[in-house]
């Protein structure tokens, strides 16, 4: 096949499997919505799983290594075309992918009646073929510079891999070394990706619209000081979480990305929400870096969990909803404009953010605000399934397979 186009047209099955982002942006909606909607009985008692993970190591495991996984997946199949100048995954090749996704899925949830070892091997198989499919499109395509993102896609396997032998040895992982690294993988994916993506998008915008004040290239020297500062911190973070040093160097983490971010010049695109949520997303990196670190300073400041939330549900929910409602719309040929609905469902996530992280600092009013968080991710990720849904699920007319 010569073009991204004819792959497409010779596909004979459903147009869902003919592109990366397509099942694994869609899957990733539906699984976010289906975790929270079991999450809030299963924490009542009301519905119990037979998954070997406690409650709580269930809910973190399955939207950290299966929710962001899904996005991963979907992200990387659809980029490193781009990055490599070689042809995507498409057709019965995509639907093993996800397959092996939907894999993973069923063996956690399930996990009660299976061997951990099983468990953990039927989890592992996707990003184990994400990282062999990325390092032979990187050395196909000698794209050196990518070699840094197999790096964190093959740290953030190791961490769910560690999250599993914790889990099996009775600890209570959610607490754990396995998923501290995760977490720490996905924030520097968002980091070095985002670091990529935010201000490349935002200059091009602002260029567009002419005049005016544009964003500091990216990966400029202060870029690359700021992205070793984090690493640091994360290392410490997973090692020694409640080591003074932690805290100081997470501060500082925090204060470096903040002043990283200011260089993009966020505040020129109230305008158009599609551009705006990257940069809000971004800033919850060192929003959680800053919280994290005073709660190990300063015990109680925030609440461990709450404070941590600033990352999971924040940075990490709010940065993958902007980047597959931008990506489907970019790859769907709609234009790059966020309407009612989709700010709609940026506000939904970023009000669940905000009352997740209020119910730590007041423990008092955990109940409701605990609810409102819940209702706020279904609303969020529901309402990414039900606008963007029909477009992953058919091809635009223009694309549309002849005959």
């Amino acid at each position: 096949m010569s073009s991204t186009a004819e792959q497409m047209r010779a596909w004979q099955g459903p147009a869902l499997f003919t592109y990366g982002f397509r099942p694994f942006f869609l899957g990733a909606a539906v699984w976010a919505v289906l975790i929270m909607l079991l999450w809030v009985p299963m924490m009542s008692g009301a519905v119990t799983l037979p998954t070997a993970f406690d409650p709580v190591s269930w809910h973190a495991h399955e939207f950290l290594f299966g929710y962001l996984s899904a996005v991963v997946a979907g992200f990387l199949l659809t980029a490193v075309p781009n990055w490599t100048g070689r042809m995507p995954i498409v057709g019965w090749p995509l639907a093993a992918l996800f397959a092996l996704w939907l894999m993973g899925r069923t063996a956690v949830s399930f996990s009660l009646f299976l061997p951990p070892f099983l468990v953990a091997v039927a989890d592992l198989a996707l990003p184990l073929a994400l990282c062999l499919v990325l390092a032979r499109e990187i050395v196909a395509g000698k794209n050196w510079r990518n070699l840094i993102v197999l790096a964190m896609l093959a740290v953030f396997m190791l961490a769910n891999g560690l999250f599993h032998w914790e889990a099996s040895m009775g600890a209570q992982a959610a607490q754990g070394h396995g998923l501290r690294l995760g977490l720490g993988a996905g924030v520097m994916m968002i980091a070095v990706i985002g670091g990529r993506i935010v201000p490349s998008f935002t200059r091009n915008w602002l260029v567009q619209k002419g005049g005016g004040r544009l964003p500091v290239p990216p990966m400029q020297t202060f870029d690359k000081v700021a992205l070793l500062v984090l690493l640091a911190a994360l290392l410490l973070w997973v090692f020694w979480p409640d080591h003074p040093a932690t805290g100081s160097a997470l501060l500082l983490a925090g204060l470096a990305h903040g002043v990283r971010l200011v260089r993009w010049a966020g505040y020129r695109t109230a305008a158009e929400p599609l551009l705006a949520i990257l940069h809000l997303a971004y800033a919850l990196v060192p929003l959680g870096a800053l919280a994290i670190g005073a709660d190990v300073l300063w015990p109680g400041t925030f609440g461990a969990a709450a404070a941590q939330h600033l990352w999971m549900a924040g940075a990490i929910g709010l940065m993958t909803l902007a980047v597959m409602t931008r990506a489907t719309l970019g790859h769907t040929g709609w234009p790059l404009h966020a309407g009612s609905g989709t700010v709609g469902i940026y506000v939904a996530v970023a009000v669940a953010v905000l009352a997740r992280v209020a119910a730590g600092v007041w423990p008092s009013e955990a109940g409701w605000l605990h609810m409102i968080a819940g209702l706020g991710w279904i609303a969020g990720f529901g309402g990414f399934v039900l606008a963007y849904g029909p477009l992953l699920l058919r091809l635009p007319p223009d694309k549309r397979r002849a005959g």
